[in-house]
């Protein structure tokens, strides 16, 4: 199996910045998809940002310009740099990954969340 570690989380006024990591380890073929995802109470965990194998990147309307993914494949991490953070980012971010994990087996992989605090 696949685990997933967060790193980076905490407290930060608006305006200010916060940079999350993701360590992926176990039987990893390929991170086909890296991403990250936020969820606040009562809501639907929405997709944030991710970046595929091939390098290319997505982000939503509400980070456009704000964040940065990134990944580095040979030690299976990625990361999500925060700048100019808002209140409204507040919530908990989780990564995400889509794994080949062997010849024939593909699976999705969830970290364990990390909350992120923007105060005003």
């Amino acid at each position: 199996q696949v685990q997933l570690v967060e790193s980076g989380g905490g407290l930060v006024q608006a305006g200010g910045s916060l940079r999350l990591s993701c360590a992926a380890s176990g039987r990893i073929f390929s991170i086909n998809v890296a991403a990250w995802y936020r969820q606040v109470p009562g809501k639907e965990r929405d997709l944030v940002a991710s970046v595929l194998i091939g390098g290319s990147t997505y982000y939503s309307d509400s980070v456009k310009g704000r964040f940065t993914i990134s990944r580095d494949d040979a030690r299976n991490t990625w990361s999500l740099q925060m700048n100019s953070l808002k209140p409204e980012d507040t919530a908990v971010y989780y990564c995400n990954a889509d794994v080949t994990w062997s010849t024939t087996k593909r699976s999705d992989f969830w970290g364990q969340g990390t909350q992120v605090t923007v105060s005003a």
